[in-house]
């Protein structure tokens, strides 16, 4: 969903190949093709699911990955979807990460309803599970848009676990201003409450999930992301042009990559 708002314009907008098709290739990373509608959708849109599941991927691998000791699980929207859409939560035990250490489980959530169609639905809301709790604390920007079906991943993920959750809808979650916001409070949000909330205390300890007070500037999150992701881009383009296995750099048109060469092998481009 668009509301048609246009935060970069000009010189930032120009940065980010514009001459580049819907479906093309911007950066590959890790486990993430972005491609030129993904940075679109950053720049001023409704995010797809690759925007979200890149700023996981780099909360990951650029964050988290200081903190070895914590078991937290970023879900990427592919596998809450699978979540949301199974008669049978039990069946997805093979293709779901392993739960049994985990302390908790962030998951972003859309109120698709076609089961058929992954990309579908109009609105992201966060769902963070807390497995020491048992508790599904759901974030949601334009409450209560997506409390049916965060209610729905929250069962579901209960009987995967083993152990029924009980549902909070945060009332006091940052509400969104216009219509193309949610993905970047999801993410924005996501953010705070991993680092500044669960990374910041033992795993033992109680930490308060509330978002009182807190408010999410989502221009300047899309300015941070699109940052981040320019930033991985020249990076990308600095190791292929020092590469030895390429000889002609200027008529390359592999996309950049960031990530292990065992990882990057394997995503289409």
């Amino acid at each position: 969903m668009s509301s048609g708002f246009h935060p970069f314009k000009g010189k930032v907008s120009r940065h980010f190949g514009d001459n580049l098709a819907p479906d093309d290739t911007y950066l590959i990373y890790h486990d993430v093709r972005l491609t030129k509608l993904d940075m679109d959708s950053i720049r001023n849109d409704w995010f797809t699911d690759n925007a979200i599941a890149f700023w996981e991927e780099y909360l990951e691998h650029e964050r988290l990955k200081a903190y070895p000791q914590a078991n937290i699980s970023l879900l990427r929207p592919s596998m809450s979807f699978m979540l949301m859409s199974t008669p049978n939560p039990l069946t997805l035990k093979d293709v779901l990460p392993n739960f049994s250490a985990t302390t908790h489980i962030f998951l972003p959530i859309n109120d698709c309803q076609n089961v058929e169609q992954v990309e579908g639905g109009s609105h992201w809301s966060l769902l963070l599970v807390s497995i020491l709790d048992g508790v599904a604390f759901h974030y949601d920007s334009m409450s209560p848009s997506n409390d049916t079906h965060a209610r729905k991943v929250a069962k579901n993920m209960g009987q995967l676990l083993g152990k029924p959750l009980q549902f909070i809808n945060m009332d006091d979650a940052p509400q969104q201003e216009n219509g193309s916001d949610c993905g970047v409070f999801v993410c924005l949000i996501m953010q705070h409450l991993l680092l500044r909330r669960l990374l910041k205390v033992d795993a033992k300890e109680k930490v308060s999930m509330s978002m009182a007070g807190r408010g999410v500037n989502a221009t300047h999150g899309r300015k941070q992301m699109l940052k981040i992701i320019d930033g991985f881009r020249k990076e990308g383009e600095r190791r292929r042009s020092t590469s030895p296995s390429h000889k002609d750099h200027s008529k390359s048109k592999s996309p950049p990559r960031i990530g292990d060469e065992n990882e990057t092998a394997n995503v289409k481009t």
